[in-house]
C-alpha cells in the first residue's frame, strides 16, 4: 500500500525506506570523505614526493595532472558502474565500488614517487565513479514519490557532512605533526588510511540491503538490457526521448563538475599562495606553515558549511522548478567564482568568500541527485544517471589540464609581479564554463511533481 502523499516526506518512510537511505547516504559519504581527503592531501604528499616547495609551478602544475588522473579513474568507473547496475542491481555493484575506493585510498598511504601517488589516485577515481549513480538509483526506486526530492537532496546534503568530516581529519593529522606524535611531514599518509575506514561498512550492510522491487520486477519479465556490459547505452541511444535527456542531463551535470573540479578544486592552492605572504608579515618564519595549514582547513569548513545551505537552498527551489533551481545555481556559481578567485587576499576575507562559493558551486549538485533519476527509465536508470554525473569528469580532467596550461604557460608570466596571479586568471577565465549549464537548463525538461519514468 503507497503511503498518503499528503504526508509530511518522513512520514512516508518506513524502516526499510530509511536504511536504504542511511546505507546509500553512508555509501556517498565516505565517499565524499575519500574526495576531500585527497583534496586536502595532495599538495602536502606531492612536496614529499616531489621534493619541491608548495609554491613551485611544476609541482602546482603536476597537482592537476594527478587531480585530471584520479578524474579520469572517476569517469571510466561511473560509466562501467553505472551500466552494471543496470544489468547486475544497483545493491551489489555499491558493495563492489565501496571496497574499491577503500583499498587504493589506503594503497596511497604506501607511495614511494609521484607517479604510483598518480596510479593508485586512479584507481581509486574508479571505485569512487560508480558510487553516485547506484546510490541515487537506489534511493529513487525504494522511496515513495513523494519523498524522493527531499530524500535524494538530503544524500547530497549529508555528502557536505563527509567533506566536514576531512576537514576535522586535517585538522587532527596537523595537531599530531605539531607534536611530533607523528613524523612531520607525513600527515598526509595518514590522512589516506583513514580512507580506507569505510571497506568495513559492507560487513553491516551485506545480507540486508536488497535490489528495488522495480529492478527485480524488470529482472524477473526478462526486460533489463541485454548482451554486453555497455548494452544500456544502446538501448539509451535507441530512443529520441532518451537521447535527448543523456545530452542535456550530461551538460547539465558535467558543467558542475567541472566548475567544482577545475575551478574550484584549486582554490586551496591560491590560499596556500596568499596565505603564505599573509602570515610572513605576521608570524616568525618557523611558524608560518602552521599557521597557513590551519587558516586552509577553517575556510575549508566555511566552504563546506556554505555547500550544506547553498544544497538545502537548491532543494527547496527544486520544489518550485527544477530548471528555474539550476539557472539561478549556476548562474550564482559563475559570479561568486569569479568574484572570490578574483578578490581573496587573507584568511579573515576568505572564509566568508569560501562559504559564498561552496554555496553556489555546490547547491547544483544537489540537483543532480534530484534530477537526473527522473530523466530514465528504471532499466536503464543507473546507466544513465551514471554517464550524466560521470561525463563530467573526463570534461573535468580536460579543464583540470586545460587550467594547468593557463596557469603555467598563458599566465605563468605574472608570476615575478604576484605568484597568486597566475592560479587567479587561470581560475577567473574558466568562469565561463558556467554558461553552459546556464544554456542547457533553458531546454531539459521539467520534471517537478512528474513519477519516475518506466517507458
Amino acid at each position: 500500500m503507497s503511503p498518503n502523499p499528503n504526508l509530511p516526506w518522513w512520514k512516508q518512510l518506513s524502516g526499510y525506506h530509511w536504511f536504504v537511505l542511511i546505507v546509500a547516504s553512508a555509501a556517498w559519504f565516505f565517499d565524499c570523505l575519500d574526495q576531500r581527503l585527497f583534496s586536502l592531501a595532495r599538495v602536502p604528499a606531492l612536496v614529499e614526493l616531489m621534493k619541491l616547495p608548495a609554491s613551485d609551478p611544476a609541482l602546482q602544475a603536476f597537482g592537476k595532472v594527478v587531480t585530471a588522473c584520479f578524474l579520469i579513474g572517476w569517469g571510466i568507473g561511473g560509466l562501467t558502474f553505472g551500466a552494471l547496475g543496470d544489468k547486475f542491481g544497483r545493491a551489489r555493484m555499491l558493495t563492489l565500488t565501496i571496497l574499491i575506493y577503500s583499498a587504493f585510498t589506503g594503497l596511497s598511504y604506501f607511495s614511494q614517487t609521484k607517479l604510483d601517488f598518480t596510479i593508485f589516485r586512479f584507481l581509486t577515481g574508479v571505485g569512487v565513479g560508480g558510487v553516485f549513480g547506484l546510490a541515487v538509483a537506489l534511493i529513487a526506486e525504494t522511496v515513495p514519490d513523494g519523498a524522493r526530492t527531499q530524500c535524494l537532496g538530503l544524500l547530497q546534503i549529508l555528502s557536505t557532512v563527509g567533506n566536514i568530516t576531512a576537514g576535522f581529519a586535517k585538522m587532527g593529522i596537523d595537531a599530531l605533526e605539531r607534536n611530533h606524535t607523528i613524523t612531520a611531514g607525513s600527515g598526509w599518509r595518514w590522512m589516506f588510511l583513514i580512507g580506507a575506514v569505510p571497506a568495513f561498512m559492507i560487513i553491516f550492510t551485506r545480507g540486508y540491503l536488497k535490489e528495488p522491487e522495480k529492478w527485480l520486477r524488470l529482472k524477473e519479465q526478462g526486460l533489463l538490457p541485454k548482451g554486453g556490459i555497455f548494452s544500456p547505452y544502446a538501448a539509451l541511444l535507441a530512443q529520441a526521448r532518451w537521447r535527448k535527456n543523456l545530452l542535456l542531463g550530461a551538460l547539465i551535470a558535467s558543467t558542475g563538475v567541472i566548475g567544482l573540479w577545475a575551478i574550484g578544486e584549486y582554490a586551496v592552492d591560491l590560499q596556500k599562495v596568499v596565505f603564505k605572504q599573509h602570515f610572513e608579515k605576521l608570524v616568525p618564519a618557523d611558524q608560518v606553515k602552521g599557521e597557513v595549514d590551519w587558516a586552509i582547513t577553517v575556510a575549508y569548513l566555511w566552504n563546506m558549511l556554505g555547500a550544506a545551505a547553498g544544497m538545502m537552498i537548491f532543494t527547496r527551489i527544486a520544489q518550485i522548478g527544477r530548471r528555474l533551481a539550476f539557472f539561478i545555481g549556476f548562474t550564482a556559481a559563475m559570479v561568486a567564482t569569479f568574484l572570490v578567485y578574483q578578490n581573496m587576499g587573507s584568511p579573515i576575507a576568505a572564509r566568508w568568500m569560501m562559504f559564498l562559493m561552496g554555496a553556489a558551486q555546490l547547491s547544483v549538485f544537489a540537483g543532480f541527485a534530484i534530477y537526473l533519476p527522473e530523466l530514465f527509465p528504471s532499466r536503464l536508470r543507473s546507466t544513465g544517471t551514471s554517464f550524466c554525473y560521470n561525463l563530467g569528469r573526463f570534461a573535468a580532467a580536460a579543464g583540470s589540464f586545460f587550467s594547468a596550461k593557463l596557469t603555467a604557460d598563458v599566465f605563468g608570466k605574472y608570476a615575478a609581479q604576484d605568484p597568486s596571479l597566475p592560479l587567479r586568471y587561470a581560475a577567473m577565465t574558466m568562469c565561463a564554463i558556467f554558461l553552459i549549464g546556464i544554456i542547457a537548463t533553458i531546454f531539459a525538461p521539467e520534471t517537478k511533481g512528474q513519477p519516475l519514468p518506466e517507458e
